[in-house]
C-alpha cells in the first residue's frame, strides 16, 4: 500500500494523472495497492508499444522485484493508453502476457513506415520492438 501512494504521489510528472485503487491478489484479498494511470503520458508521447514494453513495463517489474521486494503486474492499455499498476501481483511469466502479444499501435511512426512498405511487421504482425 505504502509503495502504490509513493508511486501515484511521486510519479505523475512522467507517466500523468493517476490515482491509488484497489487490486486482487493472488491470495484472494483485495488491498489499495494498486495505482491506476489515467493516460500515461510516456506511451502518448512515444506512440509505441515495444517502447513501452522494453522501457517501462519489464524494466519497471523488474526493479520494484528486485531492488524493492514488492512484485508488480503492469497492464498497460494500448487502446486508452491507461495502465493499472498491481503491486502485490507477480507478473505472469513472459510468453504468457497479453501485452507482450499486442500488434504495433496505429499511431506508431515505424508501423506506419511498415505499412507504406508493405510490411507487417513482426510474426502475426506482432510489434516487431517487443
Amino acid at each position: 500500500m505504502m509503495v502504490a501512494r509513493a508511486t501515484a504521489l511521486s510519479c505523475q510528472w512522467l507517466m500523468g494523472t493517476c490515482s491509488v485503487n484497489s487490486v486482487t491478489l493472488p491470495n484472494g484479498k483485495s488491498l489499495s495497492s494498486g495505482v491506476f494511470v489515467e493516460k500515461c503520458k510516456y506511451l502518448e508521447e512515444s506512440k509505441c508499444l515495444g517502447i513501452c514494453i522494453n522501457t517501462c513495463k519489464l524494466p519497471t517489474q523488474t526493479f520494484f522485484k528486485d531492488h524493492m521486494g514488492v512484485d508488480l503486474y503492469m497492464e498497460p492499455n494500448f487502446e486508452d493508453y491507461s495502465c493499472q499498476f498491481n503491486f502485490g501481483v507477480p507478473p505472469p511469466p513472459i510468453d504468457t502476457d497479453k501485452a507482450l502479444k499486442e500488434p504495433c499501435l496505429d499511431i506508431c511512426t515505424n508501423a506506419r513506415r511498415r505499412r507504406e512498405l508493405g510490411s507487417s511487421g513482426g510474426p502475426d504482425g506482432l510489434c516487431p520492438q517487443v
